[in-house]
Parts: C-alpha cells; sequence; structure tokens
C-alpha cells in the first residue's frame, strides 16, 4: 500500500534513488483524473470509493510528465493530526526520488500550519514501504490485525513479496517542535 492505510498494492514509492526535478504542488482538479494513480496505491475499489476526494491532495511533476506521483492528506482529528491516506509514484518512475520528495513536501506543509503529528498505514506484508516510511522518519505506532479482508472489500487473498495481505501497520512521524 503505497501509503494508503488501507492500500495493499501500493510500492515503494522513491526508496532514495536520484532525485530529479521535481515540482511538487496542491491538486485542484478533479480526483478522479487521479484514480489511476490512488490504484496503485489501493486494491479495494469499495475503500478508494469512500475517500478518493476527502482532504488535500499533493501532485509530483516531473519534467514531461505532469503527475509522476501524488500524495493524500486527511485531517483526522482537527487538532493537528493529519494521514498520509494514500500515496503512489507511478511503476515507470518509481525509485528516483519521487515519493521522498512528495513526503518531504507534505510534511514541510503540514509544519507551516502547525500540525502535530502525520500518520500513516501501510500492508503488513509490504516490506518496501515499511522500509520506506522508516527512513523518511516514522516510527511504528501499532498493528491492525486482519485489516485487509473480502468484508472490508479487498480481494481474498493478496500476496506482496511473497506474504499474504492481512494485517495493517501504523506508523508515525511527530510535527514541527514535537519532533
Amino acid at each position: 500500500m503505497a501509503s494508503n492505510p488501507s492500500s495493499p498494492a501500493g510500492r515503494d514509492p522513491g526508496h532514495g534513488g536520484e532525485q530529479q526535478d521535481v515540482l511538487v504542488e496542491l491538486y485542484a482538479g478533479p480526483r478522479g483524473d487521479l484514480r489511476d494513480l490512488f490504484e496503485l496505491a489501493e486494491d479495494s475499489a469499495v475503500q478508494l470509493d469512500a475517500y478518493l476526494d476527502e482532504g488535500r491532495v499533493l501532485v509530483a511533476a516531473v519534467p514531461g510528465v505532469r503527475a509522476a506521483g501524488h500524495l493524500q492528506l486527511v485531517d483526522v482529528d482537527g487538532a493537528g493530526t493529519f494521514e498520509l491516506k494514500n500515496m503512489a509514484v507511478r511503476e515507470d518512475l518509481q525509485g528516483r526520488g519521487i515519493g521522498r520528495r512528495l513526503v518531504e513536501a507534505a510534511v514541510e506543509l503540514l509544519t507551516g500550519e502547525a500540525a502535530a503529528l502525520l500518520l500513516v498505514a501501510t500492508a503488513a506484508a509490504d516490506i518496501g514501504n515499511l522500509r520506506f516510511y522508516q527512513r523518511m522518519g516514522f516510527r511504528m505506532r501499532s498493528v491492525e490485525r486482519d485489516a485487509f479482508t473480502p468484508a472490508t472489500g479487498y480481494p481474498d487473498p493478496v500476496m506482496i513479496d511473497g506474504i499474504e495481505l492481512r494485517d495493517r501497520v501504523w506508523l508515525d512521524q511527530p510535527l514541527g517542535s514535537t519532533k
């Protein structure tokens, strides 16, 4: 799950590769135009339909590509806690620092707004995402067992890196002066 607490399909979106000229901006267009990117990070159409229009979306552009990746931020509690709900980078552009730049831009944006905490959840089976988020400064918070089941809209079975998708791992990163 490229960043999405309910997104097992996402892959390691920028795991320290060479960072190109990446421009990250808030996205104001229709979310449906980015659905292909959202689907890279979400295996459940039911879940995606439920949150596609929530929060704010950052979009990364690189030379020749207007939407190389995206990151969705959702306000969790109205008190400074946000969730990185969905993030993905086009498969042909992964490993070039685009995911890293999206997370950095989200942290900069939220810190400037005096947010206190950024949460992200990913599949326990997705070793690449776990590595990516920890390298970005996130720390383990909790495990939500059996989060990815047919009852919650996910196909059965889903395998990631040879591991059956079942559990969701929550990670967090304090922001600003709470770091």
